[in-house]
């Protein structure tokens, strides 16, 4: 009976330590990244870095699909879908702290787990080139001017580029219709949308405007935010041109659908905060105009929580909430 105690006991053993030892083991196959932004863009840059290192680091492929449509809710839907096994993750962005005020369930952040935040960075105002606007003043003059003129862009509406804006003219007491928002599925066809013409106005992260910005096609007036830059110091602020306080600060960060096993969390945990710390990545990012911004899981998660706070109140100022 003894022998037999003995030798069950063994088995359980050797089966636990083959368990661990399968998860260990993580990743066996290849692993996608959900991009829910078009390719080009800043998400879609980032991710890419991101996959690129992970992929490196082990040793499976992590290959970035974008799934755009529905001002990101499609690919975040898709990410929060998946099967949580760890081998269809993604990179979630603040919308995910929108749509519920929307009326739209299925992609706010308890439907996800949330790896870490690797950047964040503050939103531009950005024209033409051309445009016959010196400063951030001078455009919202046009728009006080000239009601339904001034056509904007950057993402879907009640998306944060569209909710940086619309709340920027409401802290200053306009109508935020009074510039009328011309949806896109994300900055980099907004962006071409301004080099043609067909809009006046683009809201986005300078680095995402970037590329015009250095072809002499675009040019950046300020930053939503209290605080400069150090990537860009010397672009004003809308809170000290105007004295005022509003500062939506998108986030790009690494999740996966809710309930991913604790170790898959932590492995990715673990290597996000290596990359983030590569000075390879950081050169890269810094080339692009992107900040490094790491956040662990638990941070991250609070962050997110209180962005949610924030912006609802905001989206309910401007109409873009249901009460």
């Amino acid at each position: 009976m003894k022998k037999t105690t003995i030798a069950v006991s063994a088995a359980l053993a050797a089966l636990a330590g083959t368990a661990g030892a399968a998860m260990a083991e993580w990743p066996e196959r290849p692993v996608t990244i959900i991009v829910p932004w078009s390719a080009g863009g800043g998400t879609d840059a980032t991710a890419r870095a991101v996959a690129a290192e992970l992929e490196e680091r082990l040793g499976q492929p992590f290959n970035v699909v974008n799934r755009t449509g529905g001002g990101g809710l499609v690919g975040h839907i898709t990410i929060a879908n998946s099967a949580n096994d760890g081998y269809t993750l993604g990179v979630i962005t603040i919308e995910t702290t929108m749509y519920d005020a929307q009326g739209i369930p299925g992609a706010a952040p308890e439907n996800f787990t949330l790896i870490g935040r690797f950047n964040a960075d503050p939103i531009g105002i950005n024209v033409r080139a051309d445009a016959p606007f010196e400063t951030a003043n001078d455009l919202v003059d046009a728009v006080k001017a000239s009601p339904g003129d001034i056509k904007a862009s950057g993402a879907n509406r009640g998306g944060l580029s569209h909710l940086a804006w619309a709340g920027l003219l409401n802290t200053l007491d306009i109508d935020p219709e009074a510039s009328p928002w011309v949806a896109s599925d994300g900055s980099a066809p907004a962006m071409q949308q301004l080099a043609a013409g067909a809009i006046d106005v683009v809201s986005t992260s300078p680095a995402e405007a970037r590329s015009l910005v250095e072809a002499g096609e675009a040019k950046t007036l300020a930053l939503l935010s209290g605080e400069r830059s150090e990537a860009y110091p010397e672009l004003p602020t809308t809170n000290e041109l105007f004295d005022i306080s509003w500062s939506p600060l998108p986030f790009r960060g690494l999740a996966g659908p809710a309930d991913l096993p604790e170790e898959v969390v932590a492995i990715l945990s673990s290597e996000l905060k290596a990359i983030t710390e590569d000075p390879e990545f950081n050169e890269f990012m810094d080339s692009r105009g992107f900040s490094v911004a790491y956040q662990d899981s638990e941070t991250f998660t609070k962050t997110v929580s209180d962005s949610r706070s924030n912006l609802v109140d905001a989206m309910k100022a401007v109409g873009l909430a249901q009460e």
